[in-house]
Order: structure tokens, then sequence, then C-alpha cells
């Protein structure tokens, strides 16, 4: 096994559609290799995925090690981009030391890690027992963890391979859950003498709701009804609202449709706030766009409810809300202003994301959004709640891996935990006492087109893994 025999198997993993939800092509992947490679195999009724390796002879009494990772990948492109998730394999580019896809997701997010136990499971090393885990719907709910039942794997040590910065070790995530609301606005008939217009923000990086919601990036939902809500006064009337995409990503594009008295004026000040816009995010997103162009509407939504809805989300809070008072640099609670959708004429669905280390603030900040949701009269409700996961700083798989990461570099790994969810939580919250750490290679814009993977640091995760699976005692 090698950093090269991983990349191999992850560069045919990207062939394979497999977005949250629709796993069905990797679940079956991932069974033909079993077989093809006469290893025990199971599946649950959700779509679980549970391949063994019995020890090699002579290591019958090293404890089992799970090894785990999820099938699932965001699936996000560029606008006007062709891709079809559903049936079109993922196109990079090796460039500069990086494995890249410029014009969508590269699904390294956990492709890599699916890769990394499917080389060792195929490998000659000498090794104790271990039994890689496939969860299913990570990105959109856990739904795969949260359904594992007892005694489905029977290690009690798990290594989950789904972290994105090579030489952390992390041993702690937050908690989190989403909030969505749906705003009836009703319709009334485009008033007369009013152009119909639509505007639309783009060209922002977006990014993990988790990992990259403190790095100051420009959110194109929150900033559109920015600049609806300063726009009120001139009597718009707001037709339509497409913003964001996932949930768990920073919104990197946002278009409204809207009716105005004076369209030339309203365009005039649309261009000069992208310049303000510009000159606030010039450092975070460089590229951002605005843009606006004639269409057309007979019907928009109510305009005392659509004054309401505007000014309910320019009111909701977007990113980091407190830090860690206990590990420096750590954020401790955010929420995610993920996306905004029309469903039918005059109604709106909102959906956010909130993250937090500590479950009372996890509770108090999704409270916060459902009342300024309420205020403005939406229907609100509460999905996908999943537990953090505490810190164990006496695991001793930790010290395995830190004394293993020293012996083959020369230096300590960075001992951290995360403010993006892991499946760690639930296995512990369903099964108390496992011993548990997460690392990987370096990722970058995860969830977000452009997502790339360093070649570099995926030699270091390899040459890790290997020396900890095959070393464990």
């Amino acid at each position: 096994m090698d950093a090269n025999s991983v990349l191999e198997i992850f560069k045919e993993i990207t062939k394979i559609p497999r977005e949250s939800g629709h796993e069905g092509p990797m679940t079956a992947y991932l069974q033909q290799f079993a077989a093809a490679h006469n290893l025990a195999c199971k599946t649950d009724e959700t779509g679980n995925v549970l391949i063994t390796r019995e020890a090699s002879a002579g290591k019958e009494d090293v404890p089992a090690l799970v090894l785990q990772g999820h099938q699932d990948m965001v699936c996000e492109k560029k606008p006007g981009v062709v891709h079809d998730f559903a049936k079109d394999p993922i196109e990079y580019v090796i460039e500069d030391g990086w494995m890249i896809a410029k014009d969508t997701t590269l699904g390294a997010d956990d492709g890599i890690g699916i890769a990394a136990c499917l080389a060792l499971l195929a490998s000659d090393l000498e090794m104790g027992k271990i039994e890689c885990l496939f969860t299913i719907s990570e990105e959109t709910g856990m739904d795969g963890a949260e359904a594992l039942k007892e005694g489905f794997f029977t290690g009690k040590t798990l290594i989950n391979l789904d972290s994105e910065d090579e030489g952390q070790m992390f041993i702690g995530c937050a908690g989190g859950l989403n909030t969505m609301a749906t705003f009836e606005c009703g319709t009334e008939p485009v008033k007369e003498g009013y152009k119909v217009i639509r505007l639309t923000i783009g060209g922002a990086i977006g990014g993990h709701s988790g990992d990259d919601i403190n790095k100051g990036r420009v959110n194109t939902v929150q900033q559109m009804f920015r600049f609806l809500y300063g726009e009120t006064e001139t009597g718009l009337q707001l037709v339509e609202a497409d913003g964001g995409n996932k949930v768990n990503a920073i919104a990197r594009d946002c278009a409204v449709v809207i009716a105005v008295p004076d369209a030339e004026a309203t365009k005039a000040r649309f261009a000069e706030f992208g310049r303000i816009l510009n000159d606030e995010y010039h450092v975070t997103d460089p590229d951002i766009t605005v843009s606006a162009e004639d269409a057309s509407a007979d019907l928009a939504a109510g305009s005392d409810a659509a004054m309401r809805f505007i000014s309910t989300m320019y009111a909701c809070p977007h990113g980091v809300q407190e830090m860690s008072q206990d590990i420096a640099g750590l954020v401790e609670t955010s929420t995610n202003l993920g996306n905004v959708k029309m469903v039918a004429p005059g109604t709106f669905k909102v959906a956010t994301s909130q993250r937090s280390s500590t479950m009372s603030e996890r509770k108090m900040i999704a409270d916060k959004v459902e009342a300024i949701f309420r205020l403005g009269g939406a229907k609100v409700e509460h999905l996908y709640s999943y537990p953090g996961w505490k810190p164990n700083v006496n695991s001793h798989i930790l010290k395995v891996c830190v004394e293993s990461y020293e012996k083959l570099f020369g230096e300590k790994p960075l001992v951290l935990a995360i403010h993006a969810g892991l499946e760690c939580g639930l296995f512990l919250d369903k099964f108390p006492d496992l011993d548990m750490i997460s690392f990987g290679p370096t990722l970058r814009g995860v969830h977000a087109p452009g997502e790339k993977m360093e070649l570099a640091s995926l030699e270091k995760f390899v040459k890790h893994l290997e020396d900890v699976v095959c070393n464990f005692r």
C-alpha cells in the first residue's frame, strides 16, 4: 500500500455517482470490491456497508480496529456548468501538487477516506483484524450513523478518515442541527407601470459551513437581502428568490426577481452595491460579481408579507457566534444561512444550519434563529440533530497515533477539536465505550467547486495510517 495505490482507487471512485441519498452505485461498488477480494461484507437495511479483513497470522490477539468513512459527497457545481452528478464522472486535474475539480466538488470528502480503507483491505500488509465501515448520507443528516445497530461491527477502537488537515489529530467535534422556515406570502399582481428585473450575485468562494465559517467569506444570500432591505422604501415587489444550495455550504450565488418603479435607478444602485461588496470582501472573495437584467412576471409575493420576509432574512444571523473558552482559536458556536428557494408563487423556503461544541449553546442559537423566523411569520421546524463528540485527552488511540506520527516525521502533530460535524458524535452516543480519533490528508474548498487535495499530504497520511494499523496493540 502506498499513496499511489490509494490515489488510483480514488480516481475510480470519482467515476461513481454518490450524491447524498443516492449512494446505490457506491454501495454496489463496495460490495463488488469485497467479493473480488474474498472479503466478508454485509450491508444493513439503511445502506451502511461493513467489509472485514481478518487478522494476519500471528496477529489474532491484536484488538480489532474500525476504519470509517462515508459513501456520499456534496454535489456542487459552478453556475452554468453542464454536469449531471447522477451519471457524469468528476472531471479533475493534477496541478501544482494538488488534485483539483475546478468546476465541481471533487468528492475527496470523503472519497479519499474510502480509498484508503480499500487499499488497506487489498494490501498484503500484516495487521490485526480491521472492519471498514462505510456509512451513507453523512452530508445531509448522518442518516447512516444514526441508523447503526448494535453488533454491526465488533471493534472498540475507531479511526474516522474524514478530516481535512494533515498533521492534525482530531478528538472532538461540534454537534449540530438544521432549522428550516417556510414563508407563505401570498400573491398579488405586479403593479402597473413597474418593470421586472433579475438581480444576481455570484463568484463567491463559499465553502464548508463548519470548517470555513470563521474565514469571513461572503454569504450571497445574506448580502442579497441586505440590498433588498435597503430598497424597501422604493416600493419594490418580490417575485422570486433562489440562493445557495446545500444547507451545509456557504452560499456562493443568489438571484432574485423583483418588480420596481424605476428599473434603471435600481440597476445603478445594485451596481454600486457590487462595488461595496468588492471593497468589503476583496481579500476573502476577490471575484464577486453582480449583474442585473430585464425579466418578466405577472405575479409577485404579497407586499406586506414580502417586506416581513425580506426584513427577516436580513436580520437572520450568519457566521461565528461564540469562540471556545477552552481551546484557543476553536469556533464554539455558529450558524449558516444556507439557502432560500421559491417553491411556489409567494411561498419561500429557507434552510439554515447551527453548530456548537456545547449543546446548550447549540439550542440557544437554534432557538434564536427560530425566534427570528417566527417573528417574520414563518412556520419553523428543526431537523437532522446530531450530538457533538467530547474530547478524551487520555485516549489510547490518540497516544498510538501521536507516537506513530512523531516516529515517522520527527514532529508532534496538533491535537484538536473541529467545529465541523463528524459522525463520531453519533458513534459515541450509540457506543459509549468507543475510543476514537479522526485524521486525513489536506483538503481545501470542500463543499464547493474547486475542492482540492494536496498530494504531498496524501503521501504522509497514507504512511501514518499504515503504520498505525500495522503496529496497533
